[in-house]
């Protein structure tokens, strides 16, 4: 557990998944392997363009990446990419569009949003500081989150009704801030000015948590894979 203002993991991290960890796979760039659930799926169109899939819905196969954006970048700028693919693919090199960092990054961030969207719809989210404080105190948040530019104030409150709710007082744990402002966040959950947002189900801070793990390790990849399928 990391202290609330990092870009941390939210406290539902420290529980096992049901069921275990997902099966391993190999990243075609570095050839390190990770949970399927944690890398990039590229899928190639029937023309060869090559098109990001973080859902992983695209039919055909795909090839995963568990590299960052910058080394992504990196790999393109040399080169590497186009071979890593066409092998994965078993074809001739692809088209990679310029842009396709950018567009790996707009659909890992929308499929964040989309995330946060669906479990607002489901009923999951629990959203204003009197409810959440309340909540958190009795113990039974799953997860905690702040907008980016959320204060520090009213963060802190939160982050010390949680460790108090969870007998963690003087930990310095807390909730995680997203990668989203206040403005991002009302526009993906419909609701005006929302700063703080929580989670009592488990099961659903297991789904918001992988999204926005899956956006934070390509913004500034972390060593969350091990050294070693190409193709999936």
């Amino acid at each position: 557990m990391r202290t609330p203002n990092n870009e941390s993991l939210s406290p539902t991290i420290e529980r096992t998944r049901p069921g275990g960890k997902s099966p391993e796979r190999k990243c075609i760039l570095t050839g390190r392997h990770g949970e399927r659930a944690a890398l990039i799926r590229l899928a190639i169109s029937p023309e060869g363009h090559v098109l990001p899939d973080p859902r992983a819905r695209a039919p055909g196969r795909g090839a995963l990446l568990g590299v960052s954006r910058a080394e992504l970048e990196k790999a393109m700028e040399k080169g590497r990419l186009k071979g890593a693919l066409a092998r994965a693919f078993k074809s001739f090199p692809p088209q990679v569009p310029d842009d396709l960092p950018e567009q790996i990054d707009g659909g890992l961030l929308r499929t964040l949003t989309d995330r946060l969207g669906l479990e607002m719809r489901g009923g999951n989210l629990i959203l204003g500081s009197e409810r959440i404080a309340e909540h958190a105190r009795g113990g039974v948040l799953a997860a905690l989150y702040h907008a980016s530019d959320a204060s520090e104030g009213g963060s802190g409150k939160l982050d010390q009704a949680w460790r108090v709710g969870m007998d963690r007082e003087g930990s310095g744990e807390g909730g995680t801030r997203l990668p989203l402002d206040r403005a991002a966040l009302s526009v993906a959950l419909g609701r005006d000015n929302v700063v703080h947002l929580a989670l009592s189900d488990h099961a659903a801070a297991e789904r918001v948590d992988q999204a926005l793990q899956r956006l934070l390790h390509y913004r500034n990849a972390s060593e969350d894979v091990s050294e070693g399928e190409e193709a999936t």
